[in-house]
């Protein structure tokens, strides 16, 4: 097992105040470590806290109580490692170019910032050209964002997100908004630039076959407060590919997944606090494939 690189100790987020009898508490004595390197996706009800999960460990957050350790250092403090962050809403600027677009954090992070000047015609250019190759966009550097279509522009935003070799890649719903075969073509993407770089990966999302497909680990977190209910180590060998997602055993590791966010729900709807901690569901025996 590699080194610990995400470590949430007894975290609680509570927005309104402390003393606010209308505070909202979003996550209650919640905790969570990911390996350096690992690829880890939560799941749950809506309004769980899986997006303040992740903006605790981007740092744009902080917690009500609780640790929150990113790479050995409390968030928030000196030397924060190099994040990429894909949501969503591609957000590209609009008078940019879409290698200018890729090019940000180039721009922004150091050690690249730096060397921007020097380097953006040149050396940081060719990366970007290079990505787009990867992603599918070759020869669409040049446009501007609005001349693409909406996995266009997520495909530019992964690359955007992965062009400073980030060390943690935050995935916030980044396919929520594109059609099913779009989706996992994405997937497959993702998994590829993942498997090149070995980023640590944190991916919130709904649909439960992507997780199955593109995570090494999934976390079930609980209705509101959210805490992890359970993990679930996926064995599928690597690379996956599209049709593991609609096999039997995947199928299975789905329909598990959906049955215990339907108990969360219910817990939610039935005002019912789970106890801590809970008892995990036996692992299913997941078929490696060969790759």
């Amino acid at each position: 097992m590699n080194e610990s690189f995400i470590d949430l100790a007894d975290v609680t987020v509570r927005f309104g105040g402390a003393d606010n009898p209308q505070a909202t508490l979003a996550l209650d004595r919640t905790n969570l470590r990911i390996a350096q390197g690992d690829f880890v996706a939560l799941v749950g009800p809506s309004g769980c806290g899986k997006s303040t999960i992740l903006k605790l460990v981007g740092g744009l957050l902080s917690p009500s109580s609780g640790g929150v350790i990113v790479n050995s250092r409390e968030v928030g403090g000196p030397a924060r490692p190099r994040i990429g962050l894909a949501f969503q809403n591609p957000t590209m600027l609009p008078w940019l170019t879409i290698r200018d677009n890729i090019m940000m954090p180039l721009k922004i992070v150091e050690p690249f910032r730096q060397h921007y000047r020097a380097k953006k015609k040149g050396e940081y250019a060719a990366r970007a050209d290079a990505l787009l190759a990867q992603v599918g966009l070759s020869g669409l550097g040049d446009k501007r964002p609005w001349q693409l279509s909406g996995g266009m522009l997520q495909r530019a935003s992964l690359c955007r997100a992965l062009i400073h070799e980030p060390q943690l890649l935050l995935l916030d719903e980044p396919f929520g908004a594109l059609d099913q075969f779009t989706r996992e073509e994405l997937w497959a993407i993702l998994q590829t630039l993942w498997l090149e770089q070995k980023p640590t990966v944190l991916l919130v999302t709904h649909d439960l076959r992507e997780a199955a497909y593109l995570a090494n680990r999934i976390c079930v977190m609980s209705a509101r407060p959210g805490r992890i209910l359970e993990e679930r180590h996926v064995d599928f060998a690597r690379p996956r590919s599209i049709e593991l997602s609609y096999a039997p055993e995947c199928a299975e590791l789905v329909q598990a997944l959906r049955m215990r966010i339907a108990e969360a729900r219910s817990d939610m709807a039935s005002g019912a606090v789970p106890t801590l901690p809970v008892k995990p569901v036996p692992s299913i025996d997941i078929v490696k494939e060969a790759a």
